[in-house]
């Protein structure tokens, strides 16, 4: 394993070990360390076992170990911030509790805060295509639009599953009384926490805390990234709409053209009849030319018009859909954003939606 050492002072040491060598220093068996779970956090010999994907942390009351850290992200974290953060310089609000406390915090913390920025990198891009696709102007849909709003909707999928399974994570470990106690690994090797802890001080209650604290973010971010989907159905039901009225003033003016054919076609008959050499001696007068061709045209457009009004009394004029403006953003110089969203079809009985994000 590439080990990276943190210890209560924020030191930091860089180095290998094999794993058989790693398992006896921390008293743990092999299947402790094979990290097979996406997301988990477990206890095993007075030690934490947390893996958040490719985060994978070994937590004892005297020290953290990072293994296989090679990552960018992860790197920049951890040459960054979680010295400093273990040390009691960062804002965590565990500062004043074990060793453990700590750890387990900043990594949530880098946990939660890596899906929050997923979902503000996402939620912008997303809007702002959704505002293109749903402009009423339009009388085409964008591929290109539509190509990239399948992407982050597939992302924002992944981004939904990943918080579930770190909301699942977190409760499955809330449900059991035990599994906190154990987290507190201070209690059982810290003779003074173990005082404290006796006198008043509920260790494992602070724990359950920063646990629930750490669960209600990952429910607000996913209730976020639900509004998020929500939007994008209502905008792809708008644009459907959109699709089909388009499509049905094309269907009526195909008609209005089929009707005028016919009609045109119908007393076409009139001046094939006269162009068959009949011997009617008509044809001979130079004023039925015109005659002939002047009823051949009046009785087309006359034709042509009845159809029109009769298509006229049994189809309604089909209607664009009206939406208006479907963002409205403003910047305060507090720095809060809020995005207000309005999906209205009011022809069509639309519901709206609102999507407010600080």
């Amino acid at each position: 394993f590439l080990q990276m050492q943190f210890d209560k002072e924020g030191n930091t040491t860089y180095f290998e070990k094999k794993k058989t060598e790693l398992y006896q220093e921390l008293g743990l068996q092999a299947r402790d360390l094979r990290f097979q779970h996406v997301m988990s956090i477990a206890t095993r010999n007075n030690r934490i076992i947390m893996r958040m994907e490719f985060l994978k942390a070994v937590i004892t009351p005297e020290f953290l170990l990072i293994l296989d850290y090679r990552n960018v992200s992860l790197e920049h974290w951890l040459l960054n911030e979680l010295a400093s953060q273990l040390a009691g310089e960062g804002q965590l609000v565990t500062y004043s509790l074990p060793f453990e406390f700590r750890a387990i915090e900043a990594i949530l913390q880098y946990w939660i805060s890596k899906l929050q920025g997923r979902l503000n990198t996402l939620q912008p891009q997303i809007l702002e295509t959704l505002e293109a696709l749903v402009d009423p102007k339009l009388l085409s849909v964008d591929r290109s639009k539509l190509r990239i709003l399948l992407q982050n909707g597939k992302s924002l999928s992944e981004l939904e599953t990943d918080v579930k399974v770190f909301k699942e994570t977190i409760l499955e470990i809330l449900d059991e009384e035990e599994v906190i106690e154990e987290l507190c690994l201070s209690k059982w090797t810290d003779p003074q926490v173990f005082e404290e802890s006796m006198s008043g001080i509920d260790h494992a209650e602070e724990m359950e805390l920063l646990l629930e604290n750490y669960y209600r973010q990952a429910e607000d971010l996913l209730n976020e990234a639900r509004e998020l989907r929500v939007l994008i159905d209502d905008s792809e039901s708008i644009i459907f709409i959109n699709l089909d009225s388009h499509r049905n003033v094309m269907m009526r003016l195909n008609l209005q053209l089929t009707m005028g054919t016919f009609s045109v076609s119908l007393f076409g008959l009139i001046g094939v009849a006269f162009g068959m050499n009949l011997e009617s001696s008509l044809e001979e007068d130079p004023r039925i030319f015109w005659l002939v061709t002047g009823i051949m045209f009046l009785g087309s457009g006359l034709i042509w018009r009845r159809l029109l009004s009769f298509l006229g009394r049994h189809l309604d004029p089909p209607l664009p859909p009206h939406v208006p403006a479907v963002l409205k953003k403003s910047q305060p110089a507090a720095g809060r954003v809020e995005i207000k969203t309005s999906l209205k079809g009011e022809t069509f009985g639309l519901s709206r939606s609102t999507l407010t994000n600080q």
